[in-house]
Parts: structure tokens; sequence; C-alpha cells
């Protein structure tokens, strides 16, 4: 994602790219599920003039605030909505849209939520471990919460599995010993701690990255409501609608390369046995655009250093008149 949008335009990652593998036609209708700062639904609205609409969402209150600018200049043609990827089917049902045709998910962390220490995603600035893209909402669970309350197995778990860190252990034990004397409150308190405790295993990165990560990943249940986002997404795509989605780390591209794979696969052929072979002459309801993900270019990631772990996959629904389609 980008910075809060202005009009001098910061840019999304790999905005050509997913322009291109989307294939935007005027007077389409296309979601962006990921608002951030704009950039790539700015790019959706000038691909798609002039009559093209874009549906925007973002579970952060900040960002569909910062998008006012962006919603006034292409007034008619943009609409915001906040709302979680668990949510996307009854936002495109309020909206009118049982089909879209193209979708897009740019699954990085904005930089302005990155750079503002308030909102505790890094461990560059001093804030309250917080993580929370939804900030607003009081009784949801922050990161102070899960380093002051999970025990060493729950939180090497979550060490391991979400941040894939193989200090895991190493770095749970640390953490339930030095909040024995002073629980987490600051983003720095907790950065230190890992720095002084864990060796950061690949020049250029920071001890606390990979913890950090599973904690924001965990607050915000990313790879669950990434899976139901991209599925949701998916179904209300017209015939011959795509969907492009850039990750940014291992287990993002891996959830996406599968259900991408499996979408398209042929149907099972039916009968009264309850498992039988894939019907070789059916054909998939999906087809994969990127057999390999897109990755970006050095430009790119010389002018955006952030861009250079993204990867870009994109699947379609098959046209209605592709041959063997209902």
């Amino acid at each position: 994602m980008t910075a809060v949008f202005a009009e001098g335009g910061h840019r999304g990652v790999m905005v050509a790219e997913v322009m291109a593998g989307l294939k935007l036609a005027p007077g389409g209708r296309y979601l962006d599920a990921t608002f951030g700062g704009g950039g790539h639904a700015k790019a959706l609205l000038e691909a798609s003039a002039p009559d093209g609409l874009v549906l925007a969402l973002d579970r952060d209150p900040a960002a569909i605030a910062g998008g006012r600018v962006l919603e006034d200049r292409f007034a008619g043609r943009l609409r915001l909505s906040e709302g979680s990827f668990a949510q996307l089917g009854t936002i495109l049902a309020e909206h009118g849209w049982e089909r879209i045709h193209g979708a897009m998910f740019d699954l990085g962390v904005s930089s302005h939520q990155l750079d503002t220490a308030q909102r505790g995603f890094s461990f560059r600035f001093d804030g309250p471990l917080d993580m929370r893209m939804d900030q607003g909402r009081q009784t949801s669970t922050t990161a102070a919460h899960l380093v002051n309350g999970l025990d060493v197995r729950e939180l090497t778990q979550l060490f391991f599995q979400l941040g894939e860190e193989p200090q895991a252990k190493r770095a749970a034990r640390a953490i339930v010993e030095a909040r024995a004397r002073e629980l987490f409150t600051s983003t720095q308190q907790l950065a230190t701690l890992l720095q002084e405790t864990l060796s950061s295993g690949r020049p250029g990165l920071h001890p606390a990255t990979r913890v950090f990560q599973a904690l924001r990943m965990a607050v915000n249940n990313e790879l669950e409501q990434l899976e139901q986002g991209i599925k949701s997404a998916m179904e209300h795509l017209a015939w011959g609608g795509r969907l492009a989605v850039i990750s940014f780390h291992s287990l993002e591209d891996r959830l996406v390369k599968q259900i991408f794979k499996t979408a398209s696969q042929p149907p099972p052929v039916e009968g009264p046995m309850r498992l039988l072979p894939q019907d070789p002459q059916a054909l998939p309801p999906y087809v994969l655009m990127t057999r390999k993900p897109v990755t970006p270019g050095e430009e790119e990631v010389r002018a955006n250093p952030r861009a250079r772990s993204a990867k870009l996959r994109v699947i379609q629904r098959r046209p209605l008149d592709a041959p063997g389609v209902a």
C-alpha cells in the first residue's frame, strides 16, 4: 500500500503490472479491497475512465478519512467503505454489486501506518504496543495483550507459525522473564529486548522483524481474513473478471497460491461415489494468469525498497463464451 493519499500521487506497489493483469475497461465495476493510500484505486479509476466505478474498502478508519479527497476528485465514480475482508460479501451486497469485473488486494501494511508511531506497527519508532488496523475498536485485542498474556508455549507457537522466527522459543522465554519485572507497553521496549536477545540471521534484518510481523498478523487475524476475502471476491467475479493479489511474505503468498491452484483445477466428476477423479474433459472455473508470481522491477525497488518482497498473482474467472462453459 501507500501513504495517505495526496494529489502529488503516492503510488501503490506494482501499479502498472496490476493494471495490465486486470485488463480494465470503461464502464466496469472494480473492487480495491485494500484502499490504503489510494494509489491503486486512483489507477483503477483512470484506467476504467470515463465511466468505470470503483468500490474501495479498508478496515482502517484513517485510510477512509484520508481518501475523501480522492472521492471528491472522482465524484460519482469512487465509493469508500470501511470494513474487513470478512465483510466483503456483505459490503458488495449493500452497494448492489452482485458481480464485479475485477478486484485487487495489496496485502502490505501502508507506509502511513508504519510511519505513524501511535499505531504501534513499527519497531523504528516508539509508540504504544497496539498494531490494530481498526484502532477505533477499543474492545479489540492489541499486541500488548498478547505479549503480556500468552505463556511461553503460546508465544513460541505464535512467533514460529506467523513470523517464521527460528528463534521463537528464545524470544518467548525472554519476553515472559522480562514482563515478570515490568509489563510491555511500548514498541521500543519490546524491540530493545528482542535486539538484545536474538540474532537477525540475515544482514540488514532487524531481530524484531519476524516477531512484530507475527504479532500484527495475530492481532488482525490476517490469514483467516485474507482467505475469506479472496474467496468472496472470486465468487463475485463476473465471467472473464480477474483478481490480482500482491503479497509480501511467504505465508500470504502460499495461501494465495493454494487458493488459486485449487480454483483452477477441473471439477470432480459427479456420481454416487464419495471420491471420484477429475473429469479431464471439464474445464476449471478459473484460469491462472500468472504461472509464477510477478515481481517488481529494479527501478521500482530502488525508488521504494519496501516493494522488494512483493509478489503479484492474477486469476481469471473463465469467460462465458469459453468452450465447455455452461
